[in-house]
């Protein structure tokens, strides 16, 4: 394949919620398409039931992936912080045809964080994954993807349900995938599990054109426009976890993203 129509996108996800349910979101990506070839990162803070958000594309590194440690070094968003997993990562393709791949790499579906922001520390729990897609978003086969996690002192939970007219979904509990979940807004459960998600913070919704691309005019005026009506909503949640022999409290981080009907 010629390097005009290649496409790859490495996007980064990590977060760190401490026990008040404050957190922050981090997200580093690497594009490389057409002529464009591009690095950005951005921050989505919460603290006492309010959001801000920050973004750079500056020249920033990657985040450092050794053994069971994540750094995260952003200097330009002033973010330095460690991730120490507590639970083994899981890898699945989920998506692979002549258009492309989509390749999901949960590195942490928990992990404790040492995080300092501006100048502030903050420890908690947290969660981190890395997506490597060579199929471009505007040709994701989808209506709608419901994605998310959960972190207490004990347990994790971690969910992905992909619908339209290619689905998938995966639940992971404690790092053990269990069989037919059900994933909605308020609820994730199994026929052993159930995690109610109470809603009580919206951190971000409406259209991408409208949110994350605000900050990314260069990049909004070069994707197709459908990619721009995309519209996400994500939550922090205050959580129960309950199964068959106990029950845990904690948060989750959570999202319903839904692609313009046509």
């Amino acid at each position: 394949m010629s390097r005009v129509s290649r496409f790859l996108l490495t996007k980064w996800y990590l977060d760190c919620l401490d026990s008040n349910g404050d957190g922050t979101i981090i997200y580093v990506a690497e594009l490389d398409w057409k002529a464009l070839r591009m690095r950005y990162a951005s921050t989505l803070v919460f603290t006492g039931g309010q959001t801000k958000s920050s973004t750079s594309i500056r020249k920033c590194a990657l985040p450092e992936c050794n053994e069971d440690r994540i750094s995260c070094h952003l200097p330009h968003l002033g973010v330095t912080g460690e991730w120490l997993s507590s639970s083994a990562p899981v890898e699945r393709t989920i998506l692979e045809n002549e258009s492309g791949a989509i390749h999901w790499n949960c590195l942490q579906p928990a992990s404790k964080v040492a995080l300092t922001l501006n100048g502030k520390k903050m420890e908690g729990h947290g969660y981190a994954e890395v997506l490597r897609m060579t199929l471009p978003p505007w040709k994701l086969p989808l209506k709608e993807l419901h994605w998310g996690h959960f972190v207490s002192e004990y347990d994790s939970l971690v969910w992905i349900d992909w619908r339209g007219p290619f689905s998938y979904h995966i639940l992971l509990n404690n790092g053990t995938e269990e069989v037919d979940p059900s994933i909605m807004e308020h609820t994730v459960q199994t026929p052993s599990t159930r995690l109610s998600l109470d809603q009580s913070l919206v951190l971000r919704s409406g259209n991408l054109g409208n949110t994350v691309f605000t900050s990314i005019r260069s990049l909004a005026r070069t994707i197709p426009a459908s990619i721009l009506h995309i519209n996400e909503t994500k939550w922090r949640s205050h959580a129960v976890l309950q199964q068959a022999e106990r029950s845990s409290v904690g948060w989750a981080i959570h999202e319903v993203v839904r692609w313009e009907q046509e």
